[in-house]
């Protein structure tokens, strides 16, 4: 029986919980908000709070225990150096979640936000230049008119191309192949085998 018993089991055994937990506080602590569901962010939000007040002490034990807790030492130096400063007269409600209005579609799952409740700027996202190579094709393209290409298509083939047309195609040889089991297998179908 689970009396008392508090805490969503996510439908995870406990190693994957810990595991999904930690990976969510580490999403959260460098792009300050996500989005995920509404179990997995309620759970996320009290495990993140936990890791908020450790890195309000900032001492050497708690910014061990962030490393063993979150297994990175970026995210827990992030944690104490720029997202602790702003909740220093703050004794806990760290994080929020935010419901979402649409269900996700694969399995009707309820979405939510899960991020801090104070005021953080979320980390910019690099936009990748556009490629060149695409550019370069769009100017490249010749501008389609119909009276052109009705043009092209009356326009009479050049002799060169109606001397290729005109010789019949020579029949392509099988190329010879050295060695292997394959090769003797097709001589050996065929009859082209010598006796040795």
């Amino acid at each position: 029986m689970r009396h008392q018993r508090l805490r969503g089991r996510l439908g995870v055994k406990t190693k994957h919980r810990k595991a999904l937990l930690r990976n969510l506080v580490r999403n959260l602590v460098i792009h300050k908000r996500i989005k995920t569901t509404l179990a997995k962010a309620k759970a996320a939000c009290s495990f993140a709070d936990r890791m908020v007040e450790l890195a309000k002490k900032g001492d050497l034990h708690s910014r061990r225990l962030l490393i063993s807790r979150l297994g990175c030492p970026q995210t827990a130096r992030l944690l104490v150096d720029q997202i602790a400063p702003h909740f220093k007269e703050r004794h806990g409600g760290y994080t929020r979640v935010l419901h979402l209005s649409p269900w996700r579609v694969g399995d009707g799952s309820q979405m939510a936000l899960l991020e801090f409740t104070a005021i953080m700027e979320a980390p910019e996202k690099s936009k990748k230049p556009k490629k060149a190579k695409r550019e370069k094709e769009k100017e490249s393209r010749p501008e389609v008119s119909t009276e052109k290409s009705k043009k092209e298509k009356e326009t009479p083939v050049s002799e060169a191309a109606q001397e290729k047309e005109k010789k019949p195609a020579a029949p392509k040889k099988e190329s010879e192949k050295k060695g292997g089991f394959l090769n003797a297998l097709r001589k050996f179908l065929k009859g082209d085998e010598e006796s040795h």
